[in-house]
């Protein structure tokens, strides 16, 4: 194993991020037939099941109706097909928002039977690997240790307001599972712990790399990354276009934290016709706007029109 790969918790959380259509199967597959290559262990999956519920929480609290309110369009429009075919369909919308948000309620209560990626995680968590850390790992105490001391004196990784050993404790591990089998890692996460990005590209903590090289081998490296593919690439996992080019869609959405874009959270994969809804609720709407778009136009040029005609006239 000349590559291993760790999975911080906020990347795990991000599969509830995926918008409804994108590969999120294909990348849990991956991640189900590498255990033998996961560094993970009690401490992720306590904070991934701590955080869990309260992310899908925000997807349900996100997931309202939309405002029809403001959709009305100009009484001169009222007539207009467009405007007939999304009066039919309003009340159809409005009920599969309904079901979802059930659907995703049923996520929340009973995770076993309704989330595909809890089971995937769970399949992880419960590997018989060496490369993952249970509490039925004497090691673990050894980790705590130099956790501790590493948190007391103010090394990386660690969060300015951290009250907890959790990512101290996730790099000694890191560093035991890399030097026991004399590999690389690749780190992958989107927070600030374990480095920085400028310009869409990653750079690990200098002090983190340092000390990988010094306790670890000095030819082998640790890679920070913020793609699940990057990594399976990296490792020599193949992955598809499709889900790189839909890890890479999620990434821009969650920078972008601007867009008031109404969406379907991917939060199980089975519920196969919300994509079309999606997509004909997107359809519905881009008439409106075209059409809106003319007739100001038209107002523009009238009233602009006008104006020339008076100045002449004076």
């Amino acid at each position: 194993m000349d590559t291993l790969i760790f999975i911080d918790t906020n990347i795990m959380l991000d599969f509830y991020r995926y918008p409804q259509g994108t590969a999120v199967l294909p990348i849990l597959k991956h991640i189900d037939e590498n255990h033998d290559r996961i560094i993970t262990g009690n401490q992720v999956e306590m904070e991934y099941k701590k955080n869990r519920q309260m992310v899908i929480l925000k997807s349900i609290s996100d997931m309202k109706k939309p405002n029809w309110e403001t959709m009305k369009a100009p009484v001169i429009l009222s007539e207009a097909q467009p405007i007939q075919t999304i009066e039919k369909n309003k009340k159809e919308i409005d009920k599969q928002i309904i079901k979802l948000r059930s659907r995703m309620e049923q996520i929340l209560k009973d995770p076993i039977k309704n989330d595909v990626v809890y089971n995937t995680l769970q399949r992880l968590f419960r590997s018989v690997s060496k490369l993952n850390l249970t509490r039925e790992n004497e090691v673990r105490f050894e980790i705590r240790e130099f956790a501790k001391k590493r948190f007391d004196l103010g090394y990386p990784p660690r969060k300015p307001n951290d009250t907890s050993i959790g990512d101290p404790v996730n790099w000694e591990w890191i560093i035991y599972c890399a030097k026991d089998n004399n590999s690389n890692v690749i780190v992958v996460s989107r927070d600030s712990d374990y480095g920085n990005s400028y310009d869409g590209e990653q750079f690990i903590n200098d002090w983190l790399s340092q000390e990988f090289k010094e306790r670890v081998n000095r030819i082998k490296k640790v890679t920070l990354t913020n793609k699940l593919t990057s990594a399976f690439k990296i490792a020599s996992i193949k992955v598809s276009k499709k889900e790189k080019d839909d890890e890479d869609q999620l990434i821009d959405e969650i920078t972008a934290t601007s867009s008031a874009s109404f969406q379907f959270p991917n939060l199980s994969a089975s519920i196969e016709p919300l994509a079309e809804l999606q997509e004909a609720y997107r359809k519905l709407l881009e008439p409106i706007a075209k059409q809106q778009k003319e007739i100001q136009e038209k107002f523009k040029n009238i009233f602009e029109g006008k104006k020339s005609a008076d100045k002449n006239d004076t």
